[in-house]
């Protein structure tokens, strides 16, 4: 079975979409099997691939969530990307609407979940892009998710935001998904040359302890331009600074993974 990991902050700006692309490539080139969930109306994820526009025969997300019962196999909606073990379910604008006509369905916060069931073997990992909020696509992303990752970004107003999310998931976990774990919580666009940068990190090493990656996703150019050409950073530029802390990143997964597992 395929690990569903949630990538979520509802604070905007902290590297979510980012993050998902650039680890999920990681663990592709690893040679892992990996499908990317693009939840976010924006469909950054989807054009972070290259697939903007794109969709399968059969639609795109938003047509697999909205439809009259819950879809229980997504295999009709994937679609391959331009990395070998890396598939995509995508999203398009249409999703903007999913929040309000999913209010009125049956089983409406398990339709995430229902979606990948059938599909969940097929693969080593599923990543969810989570939108900037905490409402009905986000609640769907969590109740499906085995875990969550939080990207953070080094700022105070970040702490606030953090807060919110963890008790968002106490809740969840209560009602709709009791095994829902932090997978981890991921430092991004870190300065150590800055005082808040250093401050905000220990502080919240001191409060998640092991649940901190060692890595951290330092400011990087590269990581902003590699979008706008359809690519994940190390198939932009490999040497990047970025690209090595994504490549470190999914080093780490591994090694966490393994030593669960042992």
């Amino acid at each position: 079975m395929g690990r569903i990991v949630a990538v979520a902050n509802q604070k905007g700006g902290v590297g979510k979409t980012t993050t998902t692309i650039n680890l999920a490539a990681s663990l592709a080139l690893a040679g892992q099997r990996v499908l990317l969930v693009d939840v976010d109306p924006q469909g950054n994820l989807t054009s972070g691939v290259g697939q903007k526009g794109k969709s399968a025969p059969s639609g795109t997300i938003y047509d697999a969530l909205t439809a009259a019962e819950p879809t229980t196999d997504a295999a009709p909606f994937i679609i391959p990307t331009g990395v070998d073990n890396l598939l995509l379910l995508p999203a398009d604008r249409d999703l903007t609407g999913a929040e309000i006509e999913l209010v009125t369905l049956p089983h409406r916060e398990k339709r995430v979940r229902a979606l990948l069931t059938l599909v969940r073997d097929r693969f080593d990992y599923l990543f969810i892009d989570c939108p900037p909020s905490l409402g009905l696509l986000t609640l769907n992303a969590l109740v499906a998710a085995d875990a969550v990752l939080i990207p953070l970004h080094c700022e105070y107003f970040a702490l606030e935001g953090l807060a919110d999310l963890v008790g968002t998931m106490r809740r969840v976990r209560a009602a709709l998904n009791p095994a829902l774990d932090i997978e981890g919580v991921l430092l991004t666009m870190f300065d150590e040359r800055t005082n808040l940068g250093q401050q905000v990190a220990n502080d919240v090493r001191q409060f998640f302890r092991e649940k901190v990656f060692r890595t951290v996703i330092p400011r990087n150019v590269r990581l902003g331009e590699a979008p706008s050409h359809g690519l994940p950073v190390m198939l932009y530029d490999a040497k990047s600074r970025g690209a090595e802390a994504y490549l470190a990143l999914a080093r780490e997964l591994l090694e966490r993974s393994a030593a669960t597992a042992a």
